[in-house]
């Protein structure tokens, strides 16, 4: 099993990185796993630990948060296990009705539903854009109730766009020169 693990706000200590890789191997029992992508991020006072599995056209995905590291991995790996023990149940019950071609059926089924649920373009919108400063952009964007407000920015003479944040801020875009 190749495990990666990588780190985000966070060095991985080796001590950090051998207990997921030790708890991650738990995992090997269940399924051959040959790889397994771990993401450890740290966002303010939040451990989030986000495991990724490949396995024959099927993901197996799972993220937990807590205070502590070490207990998200925990939280993460028995999720995993959950969700492999259900994704074993359901082929094993497949085979046991002799309805595998019915299961290569449903997979082939839900890869069309997943492409024909792909997002699609249902509206466009054509609206005037005047030159105007940032301040204004972002008194127009409040009045019209919207999360970010399009507008030619009267300084640079550039499109932008100002945004809302969620700490209540806001924020600018600008392209690059």
């Amino acid at each position: 099993m190749n495990i990666i693990v990588r780190g985000k706000n966070i060095d991985v200590t080796n001590a950090l990185r051998e207990y997921a890789e030790k708890r991650l191997r738990k995992l090997q029992k269940y399924l051959d796993i040959e790889e397994v992508q771990v993401t450890l991020l740290v966002e303010k006072e939040r451990h989030r630990v986000e495991v990724t599995i490949p396995l024959n056209g099927f993901v197996i995905r799972g993220e937990e948060e807590s205070g502590d590291m070490y207990a998200s991995v925990d939280m993460v790996i028995d999720k995993l296990e959950r969700q492999i023990n259900k994704y074993k149940t359901k082929l094993a019950k497949k085979i046991k009705n002799n309805s595998l071609r019915e299961l290569v059926a449903q997979m082939s089924q839900e890869e069309r539903e997943e492409e024909e649920e792909k997002p699609k373009i249902v509206r466009t919108k054509r609206f005037p854009i005047k030159p105007m400063p940032v301040e204004e952009a972002i008194m127009q964007m409040n009045l019209v109730g919207h999360n970010f407000f399009v507008f030619s920015n009267a300084e640079t003479e550039e499109i932008n766009v100002v945004y809302r944040r969620k700490d209540g801020n806001y924020g600018l875009i600008e392209p690059e020169r």
